[in-house]
């Protein structure tokens, strides 16, 4: 139901967002993510789905990212993790405090001053209704909406010089009510699928990619790496979930480490677009998606 206590202002969004989830839970719904990620799945999201399990118990996805998979799949049961700070500060945001954190944003603008001034910020110095308002603006309004830090985990993006509004109350206040039932936590992936996964649940696996090209890997969009030997480690973590009885789907490149590490299950070819590449020609790829348990 929706709270009545909730700001008059905010009630038309609030209900158009309500209906949505309403009338498309706990079916495959439409709702988008609110941010723009590297290595994001919403093109990928209708190949995934092919494969998805007609019912399970928990959806697990410990790289969740801009959740693309997550939101398309709108179940009713659900565990999100990722190991970058500031992403999982504003999940928790947008589920627990998204009235406060659109007050916030509608006194941001949309102009290079604001923008180098908002990035510049200490987010140590910060709220985390701070931290989380800064970085949809930042994601909102970089170049080509790429989220993307250095070896100090700063924000070094530059400005996306896009005239027009960054903020959608409905897909904040939507994506608030869809992640009510949903737990949120800043932790390792091996950590919440060893304390979490159990036998029934569906997990989607969506890691740093191994690189193909110079510059096909997406770790370099967050301070931690992903090296080989973690390709190794996840790929066994991946045998381990589906001898308990998970069904687990990954996805990568089509490398050949991957390819060996993951012979043993179904293997699928996906051709995809990077939205990402500031070059319009350099805009295609090859995912790999692996498919284990179903």
């Amino acid at each position: 139901m929706i709270n009545t206590a909730f700001p008059v202002e905010y009630q038309p969004q609030l209900k158009k967002a309500y209906l949505n989830q309403k009338k498309l839970f706990p079916e495959f719904g439409d709702q988008k993510p609110f941010l723009k990620w590297a290595g994001g799945k919403s093109q990928m999201a209708n190949d995934i789905k092919k494969f998805v399990p007609p019912s399970f118990n928990k959806y697990i996805e410990p790289f969740i990212g801009g959740g693309a998979i997550y939101f398309s799949l709108n179940h009713s049961k659900s565990i999100i993790s990722d190991l970058n700070e500031e992403l999982i500060i504003t999940y928790k945001q947008v589920k627990e405090n998204v009235f406060e954190l659109i007050q916030i944003l509608e006194g941001y603008k949309n102009t290079e001053d604001f923008y180098y001034k908002t990035r510049a910020l200490d987010t140590s110095r910060l709220s985390n209704l701070e931290r989380a308002a800064r970085l949809i603006y930042l994601n909102k309004t970089c170049f080509n909406g790429l989220f993307r830090v250095n070896k100090k985990g700063d924000f070094n993006v530059p400005f996306g010089k896009k005239n027009g509004p960054f903020l959608n109350k409905e897909t904040l206040l939507s994506a608030s009510i869809y992640l009510q039932q949903t737990e949120i936590y800043h932790s390792d992936y091996k950590d919440v699928l060893q304390n979490h996964a159990q036998e029934g649940d569906f997990i989607f696996l969506d890691p740093p990619y191994q690189p193909v090209g110079k510059y096909s890997d997406f770790k370099r969009y967050t301070k931690e790496f992903f090296y080989e030997k973690d390709q190794i480690e996840l790929a066994c973590v991946f045998k381990d979930l589906v001898a308990k009885g998970c069904f687990v789907i990954l996805t990568n490149s089509e490398h050949p480490l991957i390819l060996e590490l993951y012979k043993d299950f179904q293997l699928e070819i996906i051709q995809t677009k990077r939205l990402i590449s500031s070059n319009p020609n350099t805009r295609t790829g090859v995912d790999l998606m692996v498919i284990g348990g179903l």
